[in-house]
């Protein structure tokens, strides 16, 4: 008899395009159908037959306190009392825009949207607006949302699905997207060279998601603060995953580079649609209602998403979290690297805090086209293999996973023995 989820999947195909609301959540680069969420707890998801898994989706990275935190959940019970969605300005939103302004030090207003899609479409028009300028520079590989302009040679779900353009986009609009190699300083020189009065912007995540965690090279993102500086182009830093994940303050903090405009998500919101666009004063006064960039949001603000995030950013900001979320990491990727040194096999393990991958069939990833030469068939079966050992993965070799505050040592240590058993049992 098939599995509850399954059944779930085919019935869902009937009424939903592909039976999900999200491209990657279909299992296509892997195979067979979905996994059906249940409930989650700390470290662990349930699928809809009951059984429990350690999860390393952390769905796609918000729950970087574990799932279904009691402070979290008690503020949006708290909130929930008072009304789902008024339409109008809450105080809320003012204690959150105060919050991410004293953390991140390159932002001085705030202006808050529902999804990390909305957060970079925004930037990109505040960017236009502002410089009076059409293009913009993004990098092969780099994920910025679903937004037209964007979906040009992009990471995640357009990656993972092998369609990295996507039907619908207008050549006028792609025409207007220029593109850069990711960690190659000198092409995007030449870039700037060639366009340069004519780039409103430059875009990018400052440590790539969306091929798999790839970090910065060394002087790769001063590089690009100074390009954009010199050439009068903002500098558009994509926060989404990386922002109060790899540090308190983001990427920027940890690299110490300042952007002219940041976006941020996923942690902001703590499992809930938040998202923010943020920067300096007068970069954002460009924003209707004080200029002419126009942007709205009917659920912008929304008071059970902003109670979310700010009960998430009450946690995150305690004294050692970030060292315990870096301990649990190092830990997981000594294991994984003693495995691949152990079993002699041709891998390498990208971790930047507690985002990481393990990349199959390559031995090191700079950028997108090393991502792209990974063995995909290997890394199906790989997980598959740890499915059937109980450890969620995300279905695609070209996305992050994340290790959450829940996670326990013997979670980690039940993982290592995971993959250790899984690249056996596919050898």
């Amino acid at each position: 008899m098939a599995k509850t989820s399954e059944k779930l999947f085919a019935a869902a195909c009937e009424v939903i395009p592909g039976g999900v609301n999200s491209p990657v959540r279909a299992w296509k680069a892997v195979g067979g159908a979905p996994l059906f969420i249940q409930r989650a707890s700390g470290s662990k998801v349930t699928d809809a037959d009951g059984t429990d898994y350690i999860d390393y989706v952390g769905s796609w990275g918000p729950m970087i306190l574990g799932h279904s935190h009691r402070s979290v959940l008690q503020e949006v019970q708290n909130t929930l009392r008072e009304g789902m969605s008024f339409g109008a300005p809450t105080a809320r939103e003012i204690e959150m825009a105060r919050r991410i302004c004293s953390i991140v030090d390159s932002v001085d207003k705030v202006r808050l949207v529902n999804s990390g899609t909305e957060a970079t479409m925004t930037a990109l028009r505040i960017a236009r607006g502002f410089t009076g300028r059409d293009k913009i520079l993004k990098f092969e590989g780099c994920y910025h949302g679903h937004a037209d302009s964007l979906l040009v040679r992009a990471g995640s779900g357009a990656l993972t699905l092998g369609v990295p353009d996507s039907a619908g986009v207008t050549s006028g609009t792609s025409s207007d997207t220029l593109l850069a190699k990711f960690n190659d300083i000198k092409g995007v020189a030449r870039c700037f060279e060639a366009h340069g009065p004519e780039i409103a912007a430059l875009i990018v995540e400052p440590i790539a998601g969306n091929m798999g965690v790839v970090p910065p090279a060394s002087g790769f993102l001063e590089g690009l603060r100074e390009l954009t500086q010199t050439h009068g182009a903002l500098l558009i830093f994509d926060e989404v995953m990386t922002g109060f994940r790899v540090g308190l303050e983001g990427a920027q903090g940890l690299y110490g580079i300042c952007p002219d405009l940041s976006c941020f998500g996923k942690v902001v919101g703590g499992g809930m649609p938040l998202a923010a666009v943020g920067g300096r004063s007068e970069v954002m006064e460009v924003l209707a209602p004080l200029g002419p960039v126009y942007q709205a949001g009917t659920l912008s603000g929304n008071p059970l998403a902003v109670a979310a995030g700010l009960a998430t950013l009450d946690q995150i900001g305690q004294p050692g979290v970030y060292d315990r979320l870096e301990r649990s990491a190092a830990r997981l990727e000594e294991g994984l690297c003693r495995i691949i040194a152990d079993r002699s096999i041709v891998a390498c393990v990208n971790r930047v805090g507690s985002m990481w991958t393990l990349f199959l069939g390559v031995s090191e990833v700079a950028d997108f086209d090393a991502a792209k030469r990974g063995d995909l068939e290997m890394f199906s079966r790989f997980f598959h293999a740890m499915l059937e050992r109980g450890i969620y993965m995300a279905p695609s070799a070209f996305e992050a996973a994340f290790v959450s505050l829940a996670h326990s040592d013997d979670d980690i240590d039940a993982t290592i023995r995971a993959v250790d058993e899984s690249l056996a049992a596919i050898a």
